[in-house]
């Protein structure tokens, strides 16, 4: 059971990648973000409740910096999304791990001793050629901004990761956790919107039609998280963390089937790079590196 919640989780954020990138055509990723903010508030309030939880945190100041790190990270990821094919956009926002392996490595081998760890420095700069390969078409057809900022998004994620495993091992429930990013989401799409859309008009007028795509942005990521919470909670983390890179593969399918997307083999050879690396950075991480190691019961969560 682990790791079917880890295939619908990924399979569930690969269909909201799907939804924002259809939603796009007709609002601007601020009131994306925004929508996608007030439908998880608003559907994680009666669980809350029903769990009988609370909304007072000790942390306020946390819970902000988290909360601004995630929603920058996501607002340009949708961004990515709208401008990139989706497989494309999915593949590099999994760079995330990525990054946050680096910058474990780099860390502890600025404060420890003893010898590097290859292997994961071989991982991660394997990662690096599969991106040169995944950006080709981008570059070739001057979408190269697009696959920029999904790149920074990655970057900003990795730090985001951080923040929500201080948290946790603050002592801080995860609903807490996912209920202030959404809050954040939707406070700060609604104060971006009017310099997106313009203070004339600052929202789209909505249809069945568009009404319905947001809540696919918003009803499947809320699914997806718990289901990956509880994929992480009852499974091993070796295995349920390398069965989220199939998201790569359901982005794909995804992509075919809405928009026809054809990639030649220098975008395949790079997905599979980058989908080999950040499988062998997270079994090094949690099987071999003794110091700098991605910490086993990390809970995911709150990730984007």
């Amino acid at each position: 059971m682990p790791a079917l919640w880890m295939l619908f989780a990924s399979f569930a954020f690969a269909a909201m990648g799907a939804a924002v990138k259809l939603a796009s055509l007709t609002y601007s990723t601020s009131e994306i973000v925004m929508y996608r903010g007030i439908l998880g508030s608003l559907l994680l309030l009666p669980m809350i409740r029903q769990q009988r939880g609370t909304l007072r945190t000790p942390f306020p100041k946390a819970h902000l910096w988290r909360s601004i790190v995630g929603v920058v990270s996501l607002w340009m990821w949708f961004y990515a999304i709208g401008k990139l094919p989706l497989a494309t956009a999915i593949t590099l926002n999994y760079m995330a791990p990525i990054w946050l392996s680096a910058y474990m490595f780099f860390k502890g081998w600025w404060q420890g001793k003893g010898l590097s760890e290859w292997p994961l420095i071989l991982a991660v700069g394997a990662s690096f050629v599969g991106v040169t390969q995944v950006l080709r078409p981008a570059a070739e057809t001057d979408q190269w901004l697009g696959g920029a900022v999904a790149i920074a998004s990655s970057v900003i994620a990795a730090m985001a990761y951080l923040q929500v495993r201080r948290l946790g091992q603050m002592g801080e429930p995860e609903y807490r956790v996912v209920f202030y990013f959404s809050l954040t989401m939707a406070i700060a799409g609604l104060l971006g919107t009017p310099f997106e859309n313009g203070f004339a008009t600052p929202l789209h007028a909505h249809t069945w039609h568009s009404a319905g795509l947001l809540l696919a942005v918003g009803f499947p990521a809320l699914l997806a998280q718990m289901a990956m919470t509880r994929a992480y909670r009852l499974g091993k983390v070796l295995v349920v963390a390398n069965l989220q890179y199939t998201g790569i593969i359901f982005s794909s399918l995804w992509g075919m089937l809405l928009w026809g997307d054809v990639f030649d083999w220098h975008v395949w050879l790079g997905m599979a790079v980058i989908l080999a690396s950040g499988i062998a950075a997270t079994f090094y991480n949690t099987q071999k590196t003794a110091r700098g190691a991605v910490v086993k019961d990390t809970d995911p969560i709150a990730s984007e």
